[in-house]
């Protein structure tokens, strides 16, 4: 019979053979082609950590992810819905994601996984531009994954005007995106210095190999 292990420190994430699940909140619905496995007449979803950065972190060892049931979620770069689909899973129908994203293309990818989901609302807009979007509700959490130049700051003006106080935020940093001159580990450390001036860094961890030159940062609003 098969045995799922839940990791105890992350709310909502399994581990089986040493891979990493999520329970599929839409059963029988696959969203990127993902493996399933059922156990006791549940479902769950392989999160592919070569396509999903907060996978990644969490096989490079994440100390710290604060997503949970009932949440309500602003994700900056939400795409196709490969990450948000997995994050959809942990917060169940009590919570909900405001997705941001610019790209018409992708967004028209993301639209049935939110109409199969319910707690994903696609939102088109520049992440730039957080004025666009005024309406949405203070939330928990914001995760950012814009692989631009400015993409710390952009994480920062959106946390002012929808993150509530001692909420969290996460946030993809691609050194590549930002500056192709200097090593990765220093981008880093420049990042960190903009994001702290908000927040409280609680993790970091970098995602290589799974994906190059990219780290991930884990935050606590002032």
């Amino acid at each position: 019979m098969t045995k799922m292990k839940s990791q105890q420190k992350f709310e909502g994430t399994f581990w089986f053979n040493n891979n990493l699940f999520t329970k599929n909140l839409v059963p029988g619905e696959q969203v990127y082609g993902e493996r399933t496995i059922n156990v006791k007449q549940e479902e769950f979803r392989e999160w592919d950590c070569r396509r999903s950065k907060p996978a990644a972190a969490m096989y490079k060892n994440l100390h710290q992810f604060p997503i949970w049931k009932g949440m309500k979620i602003l994700y900056l770069g939400v795409a196709s819905g490969t990450t948000s689909s997995h994050f959809s899973d942990i917060i169940g129908k009590e919570g909900i994601i405001y997705g941001i994203e610019i790209s018409e293309r992708s967004l028209r990818d993301l639209l049935p996984v939110a109409e199969n989901r319910k707690n994903i609302v696609p939102i088109l807009a520049d992440a730039r531009k957080p004025e666009e979007y005024s309406w949405i509700e203070e939330v928990d959490l914001v995760y950012a994954d814009v692989a631009i130049k400015d993409q710390s700051e952009i994480l920062v003006r959106n946390s002012k005007m929808f993150l509530k106080p001692n909420g969290a935020a996460m946030i993809a940093i691609k050194a590549r995106s930002i500056d192709v001159t200097q090593r990765p580990q220093e981008v880093y450390k420049q990042q960190r210095k903009i994001l702290e001036i908000f927040f409280n860094v609680i993790d970091f961890v970098t995602l290589d190999p799974y994906e190059k030159d990219h780290g991930y940062f884990v935050l606590k609003r002032k």
